[in-house]
């Protein structure tokens, strides 16, 4: 008998005749098989499209580490953008401080200018009051005699 497929003669061996009817009846039967491998990746996602990992029971074991893992993804994603918007905050608040600030060096520096005496005798002097050219006197009373007189 040959090989049908290599197209290589066998060598006749000590068989006897039943087994080698035997033998071509399941050559027969049998569909040929094809001689490549497939790799590991292929494999893989072949049988992730088919659907067919969802059956083994390795896959039913590992559902609730995966899915521990798919909360904590969710989680460092939220963090994420938690921390983005506590930052825009930040900078927010940093922007506000620095105009509050200029704000407050102006305002006070117009204050210190307008409380300057020149500046306060010139505003006062529209109401009518001028500036005393004779120095203050410090009056002194004896507390004794104030508290006779109120009596």
């Amino acid at each position: 008998m040959a090989n049908t497929y290599r197209e290589i003669p066998n060598v006749e061996t000590n068989r006897s005749e039943e087994k080698t009817e035997r033998e071509e009846n399941v050559a027969v039967t049998e569909k040929p098989k094809k001689n490549y491998k497939k790799g590991v990746l292929a494999k893989g996602l072949s049988t992730v499209f088919s659907g067919a990992f969802l059956t083994n029971e390795k896959t039913l074991k590992t559902v609730p580490f995966i899915m521990f893992l798919a909360g904590i993804a969710i989680l460092y994603i939220a963090y994420g953008y938690y921390a983005d918007d506590t930052i825009r905050e930040t900078n927010k608040i940093a922007n506000q401080l620095k105009e509050l600030r200029s704000d407050y060096i102006s305002t006070k520096s117009e204050l210190m200018f307008a409380s300057k005496q020149s500046e306060v005798a010139n505003a006062v002097d529209t109401l009518g009051l001028k500036e005393p050219v004779v120095p203050p006197m410090k009056i002194e009373v004896d507390s004794n005699e104030l508290y006779k007189v109120i009596k």
